[in-house]
């Protein structure tokens, strides 16, 4: 039985009867739309609907995407993701289509589905453990975004995805910046794993646990990386070269997932304002995990969630429970409080 939050009718952005791809609120509304359909592809697959069934087409076709391809796990054989090509009537003229793309490839989250939730699960955990890079579900993502950008160039290409989803779509892009490829992102509540900071109200104790884990993460790093990593230049920094990549992120305050996203730009910003940014720059890129594991003598790919630069949009709108917080609905609602900044790893 689909619920109505599926049903584009009833909940999608029909206010949205002509694109502006020049506009941040439509482009941030269609890249969530196409999202939600790979939600319901899957859906409309597990329940077997027929023809005159299925939920997903409108929350593409709506917008002139036709669906290229599913992107399918080895393991489940459930959708987890999409390629669209954007095919607009001859009608449109060239000039309101500046700023579109001509491929989106996006990824959902977890599904609480029966046919899919075992595995879903399974690849949290994995991001958890920092091992998305060597799931087979990520390797199948890889080889759809790297033909596409073979075909077409990165700048006609766009990444979107949500909750675990938008850790693949982070993922990809990320893997295609050491290649020179820079595609446009849309990650909505990405997580971000560690403790939770940004839940604390009272700002000068939370800038101060801010303030000691990052002079102790800097700490570490000179101990047990050696000075000669401050002192690298930009073309041996993985983090500063990934710097020129700047993703747009879109998170909640009440969503525990991924609101230290807000935090970790923000306590950047004002280490940079109190002359201490060489250290948040140390303390930025790494974890104390991670360092352990580096004195272990064992070694491991930085961290997905901490990258250099981004785009930050905050949803400011009241949330009434997480599951708001966290949901992907917010995202193309036309009379959000948003607050947006840019943030550039220097």
């Amino acid at each position: 039985m689909a619920s109505e939050r599926e049903d584009f009718s009833l909940t999608g952005p029909l206010h949205l009867t002509s694109v502006d791809w020049e506009s941040a609120h439509h482009r941030r509304s269609v890249a969530a739309s196409l999202v939600q359909a790979v939600y319901i592809l899957e859906r409309d697959r597990q329940e077997k609907c027929g023809d005159s069934q299925v939920l997903a087409p409108p929350w593409y076709e709506f917008f002139h995407f036709r669906l290229l391809r599913h992107l399918v796990d080895d393991v489940d054989h459930s959708i987890f993701g999409a390629v669209y090509e954007f095919k607009p009537p001859a009608s449109y003229c060239n000039d309101s289509l500046d700023g579109s793309p001509r491929y989106v490839i996006a990824f959902r989250g977890t599904l609480n589905k029966p046919d899919s939730l075992s595995r879903d699960l399974e690849l949290d955990l994995h991001l958890i453990r920092n091992g998305l890079h060597r799931t087979s579900r990520f390797e199948i993502a890889m080889r759809a975004v790297r033909n596409i950008v073979a075909s077409v160039g990165d700048s006609n290409v766009w990444l979107a995805g949500h909750s675990l989803g938008s850790a693949m779509a982070m993922l990809a892009g990320k893997t295609m910046v050491k290649n020179g490829m820079f595609i446009k992102s849309f990650l909505f509540n990405p997580p971000f794993f560690s403790a939770p900071i940004e839940r604390i109200k009272d700002k000068k104790v939370k800038h101060g646990i801010r303030f000691a884990s990052s002079v102790i993460t800097a700490g570490l790093t000179l101990a047990m990386k050696g000075n000669h990593n401050h002192q690298r230049n930009q073309a041996e920094d993985p983090f500063a070269a990934l710097s020129a990549w700047i993703p747009c992120l879109f998170v909640n305050p009440a969503d525990h997932i991924g609101s230290e996203y807000i935090g970790y730009f923000e306590h950047r910003k004002k280490m940079e304002e109190i002359g201490a940014g060489g250290i948040e720059r140390l303390a930025t890129q790494n974890t104390i995990g991670g360092l352990l594991m580096h004195a272990m003598g064992k070694e491991s790919e930085p961290p997905l969630h901490l990258i250099p630069s981004a785009s930050l949009t905050v949803n400011l709108t009241p949330s009434q429970e997480f599951k708001q917080a966290h949901g992907i609905h917010q995202w193309w609602q036309p009379d959000l409080q948003l607050q947006t900044k840019l943030y550039k790893y220097k």
